[in-house]
């Protein structure tokens, strides 16, 4: 978990977000708040964002789904990104963190874009998809508990349309997925990696921004 691009030195960092990030004033309070924060590790990095957000307009995305939201940053990112008729379905557990989250989208006036489900994420997802909505959506991105990241997996590649791009957070997890482990948090972000590697149904690559970012694309 890293608020800069993994491998990056604090120099190259800095001079990366003054001469290519183009950070939206709401985005920028809403990390600085995060950054005072005791989990602030868990937010992504600013030039991820901004990646995101050309990946969002590259596939002129309309529908959108975000598993795990904690303070809203990639939430915010993606709703700016968003078309005035865009949505984005936003799915956490905690009231505490997403109180700061709605603060900064009303804020950045995209409030209105932003469907906050508070509940476990699996199940919101299970209900998309029993409401009729598979391969509704042109954009997923999982960010949340990582014991579950094959099952978000399954559940996004079944409500993305074909063509639509799922982005897997936490993918490289600070260079530990390199290494034999024990811890369940590392077996679960390898055990996806291999999944989606091995995917025949998308088209897939892990790119070092962020803490890795993994994407694949349904065929």
């Amino acid at each position: 978990m890293s608020n800069r691009s993994y491998g990056l030195s604090e120099a190259e960092h800095d001079y990366l977000l003054k001469t290519t990030v183009r950070e939206h004033p709401s985005l920028a309070q809403l990390r600085d708040h995060t950054m005072k924060m005791p989990m602030a590790r868990m937010q992504i990095a600013p030039e991820q964002a901004q990646f995101m957000q050309l990946l969002i307009n590259m596939l002129g995305a309309t529908h959108c789904i975000e598993v795990g939201v904690f303070t809203g940053y990639s939430t915010l990112a993606v709703a700016l990104a968003l078309p005035a008729d865009g949505r984005i379905i936003a799915c956490d557990i905690s009231e505490e963190y997403t109180a700061v989250a709605r603060t900064y989208w009303e804020k950045a006036g995209v409030d209105y874009k932003v469907d906050l489900r508070l509940a476990p994420a699996q199940d919101t997802l299970d209900a998309l998809i029993a409401a009729g909505e598979r391969e509704f959506y042109d954009f997923a991105f999982i960010d949340a508990d990582k014991e579950n990241y094959v099952r978000y997996y399954e559940q996004c590649l079944t409500l993305v349309r074909p063509g639509g791009l799922i982005a897997i957070d936490n993918a490289l997890w600070d260079g530990r997925v390199a290494k034999d482990s024990a811890d369940e948090e590392t077996r679960a972000i390898q055990a996806v990696n291999s999944r989606v590697g091995k995917d025949h149904r998308v088209e897939c690559s892990l790119v070092p921004v962020g803490d890795g970012l993994l994407l694949a694309r349904k065929l």
